[in-house]
This record gives structure tokens, C-alpha cells and sequence, in this order.
């Protein structure tokens, strides 16, 4: 069986990533046929792919006009499983999509990441961040993480909440999701809304050949006039390189969209 090189570029909204792999265990493809990049049946985000697609969603679905929230709990509502947590958060996602119903606004989109531990005194560590759209008030966004008790029309608050406005730079969101993403001190699991844009991706297997591959390697894989000719529209972030002793070296270049 033949070795080949596999150029996969993986559409992100303004954002582009391009896998270029060595592959000797399959037949080449049909060029260009676009297909959606699936969703890792993993949860945690201890996971490479887990945490590679959930920054491509975060770059595909949201820009400097989103949010993101940062919320905890108060002693007395911590809760004593992770499941019980996602069901607090689920609520709190209920409770912004009333909000936004009555606004006259659409359903929420977002990335939810809960972080579940112990302390080592043996107390509950858990915690929450939810990238999400905006339009609604940051302050209105803060005042929904309550809990209300019947025959109150004010909820007492679960905890600690804070929301920012998102700012992402050459490289998305990156940055951030490389924060929320970072090791958790117990279990890290992730979920999103139903009505998140999925990236897509394109493959060709004719591009590169293993030559042209170790040609870049020797001499400048920053060289951004090469990659914005290979990419037209598109403005060079940065190549890494990366060497595996069956397939060989593989290339991962990130790209941005030319405003």
C-alpha cells in the first residue's frame, strides 16, 4: 500500500486550520468533498480532540460581540455531584433563555465547561464557564444565577458570578479556551447547545507530496508568503511541526480570514 500526504483544512467562520499528515493506511480520496468535523464522544476535556474541537466551535460560533461567564457556588448550594451541577447550570440555561424570549431575542448558543473536585480538606470544588452569545445586559446575564423559593419574587444568589466581553485576537479565541481548557484539579466535562454552526472540513490527497513536505520543514515553516499563496484570503498565523516515527512528520498551520 502506498504512502501519500493528506491536506485536511478544517473551516472555523474566519478562522482556518490545515492538518497536512502523512497517511499510510488507507486510499487516497475524492478531492475537495466537504463534510462536518465529528463530535468526540468524549465529555472531558482531558481529551486532545475534545478540547481541539471545542476550540473550533468557540472560533466558529463566537466573536468580540459574545460573552463569557465565570459562576460558583455558595456553601450551602454546592453541589455534591457533577451531574447535580450540570442540572444547576441547565437551569440557569433556562432561566437566560426565558429572559431572552421575552427580550424578543433567539435561543442561546453557548459552550458550557463544568469543573468538578475536591479542596484538600475534603470540601467540593465546583465551578462553571459558558461561553455564550450576547445581546442581553451583562448585569441581566449576572442576576439570573439565583435560586428562587416559592411565594419570593427575588431568588437568593448561588454564588460568585462574573461575565466579560469576549476578545479574541489573531489566533480567535485560543487564549481563552486554553485558560478554560487548562488541567482541572478532578473532572473537567463540556456540553454545548444544539444550535451551534458545526466547523466543516475539505480534504485533498494530492497537494503535498512527502518531498514538498520535508522541503518546508528544512527550510521556513513560517515562510507566510508561501502559506498566503497556497491559501488565498486568508493571512498566516503559525506552522508547527510535529514527527511521529511510523507516519513521519506532520504539519498543523493556523490561518485567519483577510478583513
Amino acid at each position: 500500500m502506498k504512502s501519500f500526504i493528506r491536506e485536511k483544512k478544517i473551516y472555523c467562520n474566519d478562522y482556518l486550520e490545515i492538518d497536512i499528515i502523512p497517511r499510510v493506511d488507507g486510499t487516497k480520496g475524492k478531492r475537495g468533498k466537504r463534510g462536518y468535523v465529528s463530535k468526540p464522544k468524549q465529555k472531558n476535556l482531558n481529551d486532545k480532540n475534545a478540547k481541539r474541537y471545542f476550540m473550533q466551535l468557540a472560533n466558529t460560533n463566537f466573536n468580540n460581540k459574545d460573552l463569557v461567564v465565570h459562576f460558583t457556588y455558595a456553601p450551602k448550594f454546592l453541589p455534591s455531584t457533577v451531574e447535580e451541577a450540570e442540572k444547576e447550570a441547565r437551569n440557569y440555561i433556562r432561566r437566560i433563555n426565558h429572559k431572552r424570549k421575552k427580550e424578543g431575542l433567539g435561543a442561546i448558543k453557548y459552550l458550557l465547561i463544568t469543573e468538578f473536585g475536591e479542596k484538600k480538606n475534603g470540601t467540593k470544588r465546583v465551578h462553571h464557564h459558558m461561553i455564550l452569545n450576547g445581546e442581553l445586559d451583562r448585569d441581566i446575564i449576572e442576576s439570573l444565577w439565583v435560586r428562587k423559593s416559592r411565594g419570593k419574587k427575588e431568588g437568593e444568589k448561588l454564588g460568585w458570578i462574573n461575565t466579560h466581553r469576549l476578545q479574541p485576537n489573531e489566533f480567535g479565541l485560543q487564549s481563552l479556551c486554553n485558560y478554560l481548557m487548562k488541567d482541572p484539579q478532578g473532572r473537567k466535562r463540556w456540553s454545548s447547545s444544539q444550535n451551534l454552526e458545526k466547523p466543516y472540513q475539505r480534504c485533498n490527497d494530492s497537494r503535498y507530496s512527502r518531498k514538498k513536505v520535508m522541503e518546508l520543514v528544512r527550510n521556513d515553516l513560517d515562510n507566510s508568503v508561501f502559506w498566503e499563496k497556497q491559501y488565498k484570503g486568508y493571512i498566516f498565523t503559525e506552522c508547527k511541526a510535529t514527527y511521529n516515527d511510523i507516519t513521519g512528520v506532520s504539519l498543523y498551520i493556523k490561518m485567519r480570514r483577510l478583513n
